[in-house]
């Protein structure tokens, strides 16, 4: 086969790089994408990185607004699997290209609409630009004191998009897996506000344990923004300026770095001080061992601090370098996650490859972006397409309480054999720590796949970094929807109760460097064996190839090593000279805070993708296969817009100093009450804003030569700048959103609330469902985090976070051991479970 979706036709009637990312790996795995221009093109040509995301497609340029362009439109949807549109909602239906226009002939059509703020709510028609949707939704305030300033900060790597696009992968496909079995396609909704849920680890959890449990919860270290960065995570300076992340998480890789810097003299010391680090030091030994290490940095220089750190091949450490420096990673260049294409306009075009590496069923990349409008002859001159309708190769396998498989019949026709969830019926197996992978995994459990979790007997380390109560919060997001069982996967007598948890898999998914899960037992072959249809995804730090295959990783390492953490960190960092420790301090505390949790989620995002992927090209052969992704690769997936080359390529605007924005006209401004995020990038957005001053404000900005175009606007960036500041700052920032919201300017209130208040309390989040209720077993029914992806007829139960071994015995009995069985392999601690408590302050 040529693709794993070369039977799909994609529809793209989306604008920009969110559905452009999203309709782009469909292509990249085969299938026919037809991007349905607007006259012109789509607007967002204009950027950078369209090359990219606009590659392996064909043009058709339609006017919409025309009967003969809706009547077209309507053809071509009549033969089409799915439908892709980022239309605002209201926006579709007068051009004809609403869901049930275009499912009106078809049925089978899936129709993914993607926004910026979800489908209702008072928001819903506001420009969903996420720079607005991430100051309103409180995702700017999760980086206040990032600079040493008051307010919210611009939250610089574009999450959100890219979750949205991510999302949309795996909702058209997950789509395509319940056609299989009703025949009827469906509305698929995802949006950048959803995609922003998977960023945050806490706050929503904690907003309403801390009501409810004040004593345990309320003035918990665990939330406070640390002064400086832990031990583990310290950005150092080396001796020729450049820095370096540590990211050595693990008790045993911290000590492992210790002992290659040379400060194993810190166990000899006669008071002990230091006995207990990383995390157990009194704050005097702590601040004592960081100057130590931050001076011992300072001694070599970068390259020859990595050669020692890649020798030993225990460490887990990177340098700082921005995009540019990421397109020449050796692992990315090893593992093919960059790619050439030959581009007859621009020349070579150096840009991202595929998601991930799939053995049986490749990507294959090759076609560069169309002109706009280069096959509209081509694709109106060809016959209809028939959707195929033939019965595909099912995997059926008892899954315990749950049907065989997705794809299998119901003999009692579509309606009966409706999931309760779109992944209804598939089980996920998943081997996995900390938070990339189960976080991915957590993910498909909210699509209504089971999904059950198998941790040490000790539980995920995840479950141990915390303080107290408040180490319960992160990894309640992290087990979301799981069953949990604990097991000593070293011990013999685990042996079976693993085999018998492969052999009613669909998936496993696992973590492990290069050769643990082998001698674990669930290597790919050994799994492979046992159950051939397994889809099995292997999330890797670095990838399988490449000098640093088997070297560990940690979150902050994608975010240093490919630009995400320095555009973050914006034109202030690194600065140019450091004169003192404590200026190194300073620079450390702003660069760790900058690399802040989001590499972890980008990389689950891709397993929520990728794995999606792989299941429906096993709906299509009946065998599995072998995924494998890498935390760098889904990391450069975030940083899209930048992540490519070619000859003439204009730079990613750079955040400034103090972190308000990427220029005059995207940027926190300070208004009379609070603070404010301005969206009004293009030249129309312009004109309506400059109107709207001069209508409200009585400032005619338009009148000024140096902002009459877009030339001297960049030319006079400060000065325009500081005329809309000294606007802003007279009234209040809600009334500001209302009068420009009403002039058609993207304009929003910033940073008034957290997250979890939006979520909690905001009408808007309230209306779309983006904060379901759940029941836990320790504090019992609380709002959790939604779906980053929605589906109109299989809708499915977001579930609550798992204790450690909480199902261990129900899980046991499922498989067939019976009770004295179970209770010998707890008394020998091959499995357990952890008590149903809150810690001990």
């Amino acid at each position: 086969m040529a693709g794993p979706c070369d039977d799909l036709r994609i529809i793209d009637l989306s604008s920009g790089p969110v559905g452009g990312i999203a309709t782009m790996v469909l292509a990249d795995f085969g299938a026919d994408v037809i991007k349905v221009e607007r006259p012109g093109g789509d607007p967002f040509r204009r950027l950078a990185s369209a090359p990219m995301w606009l590659r392996g497609k064909r043009s058709v340029e339609l006017d919409l607004s025309s009967h003969g362009g809706r009547q077209t439109l309507r053809r071509l949807a009549q033969d089409a699997d799915a439908v892709v549109a980022s239309f605002r909602p209201g926006r579709a239906a007068p051009l004809g290209a609403d869901y049930a226009t275009l499912a009106e002939r078809n049925a089978g059509l899936i129709y993914c609409s993607i926004t910026g703020w979800g489908p209702q709510g008072p928001y819903a028609s506001y420009p969903g630009y996420e720079g607005l949707v991430a100051a309103k939704s409180g995702r700017m305030r999760h980086f206040a004191a990032l600079p040493r300033r008051e307010g919210p900060v611009y939250a610089a790597v574009q999450t959100g998009s890219h979750a949205a696009s991510q999302s949309a992968v795996a909702g058209i496909l997950a789509a395509a897996l319940v056609r299989e079995r009703t025949g009827e396609g469906q509305l698929v909704e995802t949006s950048v506000l959803q995609g922003l849920l998977p960023y945050d680890l806490r706050q929503l959890v904690w907003k309403q344990l801390a009501e409810r449990y004040p004593a345990a919860f309320a003035a918990n270290p665990f939330f406070a923004p640390p002064p400086q960065p832990t031990l583990q995570y310290q950005p150092v300076m080396t001796k020729d300026g450049r820095w370096i992340q540590l990211a050595n998480l693990l008790e045993h890789h911290f000590h492992t770095y210790i002992d290659v810097a040379g400060l194993g003299e810190i166990w000899a010391d006669p008071e002990m001080r230091f006995l207990g680090a990383p995390r157990d030091l009194e704050d005097d030994a702590r601040e004592e061992l960081r100057e130590l290490m931050l001076n011992r940095m300072r001694e070599r220089t970068a390259d020859e601090w990595m050669a020692l750190f890649m020798e030993n091949g225990n460490v887990a450490a990177e340098p700082f370098n921005d995009t540019a420096g990421g397109l020449e990673q050796p692992d990315m260049l090893a593992n093919g996650e960059i790619v050439t294409i030959e581009d007859p306009r621009l020349g070579a075009v150096r840009q991202l490859g595929p998601i991930a590496r799939f053995s049986s069923t490749p990507a294959s990349i090759g076609r560069p972006a169309p002109e706009v409008g280069e096959h509209t002859a081509e694709v109106l001159s060809e016959p209809r397409r028939a959707r195929s309708t033939a019965e595909r190769p099912t995997a059926e396998r008892p899954t315990p309480g749950r049907p065989a498989a997705v794809g299998s019949g119901d003999e009692n026709g579509a309606a009966a054999s409706r999931p309760r969830g779109p992944l209804d019926g598939v089980t996920v197996l998943e081997f996995a720590t900390i938070i990339a992978a189960p976080l991915g995994c957590s993910l498909l459990a909210d699509l209504g796949a089971r999904v059950i979790k198998v941790e040490p007997t000790g539980g995920d380390p995840y479950r141990g970094m915390g303080v107290g109560a408040g180490s319960l919060i992160p990894v309640s997001k992290t087990t979301a929807g799981k069953e949990s069982i604990c097991i000593d996967l070293k011990a013999e007598a685990s042996r079976e109760i693993v085999r018998r948890l492969i052999e009613r898999a669909d998936v496993l998914v696992h973590n492990y460097r290069p050769g643990v899960p082998e001698r674990l037992g669930i290597g790919y072959e050994q799994v492979r064996e046992l159950n051939p249809a397994a889809v099995y995804v292997h999330v890797f730090g670095y990838g399988p190839d490449g000098p640093s295959a088997r070297r560990p990783s940690a979150h902050p390492l994608p975010g240093a090593v490919l630009g995400g953490a320095l555009h973050q960190a914006g034109a202030a960092m690194p600065p140019a000279t450091v004169e003192s420790l404590d200026e190194i301090r300073e620079a450390g505390r702003w660069l760790f805070r900058a690399n802040e949790a989001n590499p972890d989620p980008n990389t689950s995002m891709v397993i929520l993708s990728a794995t999606l992927i792989g299941l429906h090209a096993r709906s299509r052969t009946g065998d599995g296969q072998q995924i494998q992704l890498s935390m760098l690769g889904a990391n450069a997936y975030a940083n899209s817009d930048d992540f490519l080359d070619y000859a003439g390529k204009p730079p990613r605007a750079p955040v400034d100093a103090e972190l308000y924005g990427v220029g005059a006209l995207y940027r926190l401004y300070e208004a009379r009450d609070g603070w404010l995020f301005l969206a009004a990038p293009s030249e129309h957005e312009w004109a309506a804003l400059a109107a709207a001053l001069e209508r409200i404000a009585g400032v005619d900005l338009r009148a000024e030569p140096r902002f009459a175009d877009a030339a001297a606007r960049k030319e006079h960036e400060a000065e325009l700048s500081r005329a809309l500041a000294a606007v802003f700052e007279q009234r209040d920032a809600a009334e500001w959103e209302r009068l420009l919201i009403a002039a058609g300017v993207g304009c929003v209130e910033a940073g008034a609330v957290d997250t979890g208040t939006f979520l909690l309390e905001d009408e808007h989040a309230a209306v779309n469902g983006f904060a379901p209720t759940a029941h836990h077993a320790l504090w019992g029914d609380y709002r959790r985090w939604g779906p980053t992806v929605t589906f109109s007829d299989t809708p499915s139960e977001p579930g609550a976070g798992a204790m450690a071994g909480e199902h261990t015995d129900a899980l046991l009995a499922e498989l067939g051991f019976d009770a004295p069985t179970i209770e010998e392999l707890r008394d020998a601690g091959v499995v357990a479970s952890e008590p149903i408590e809150f810690p001990a302050e």
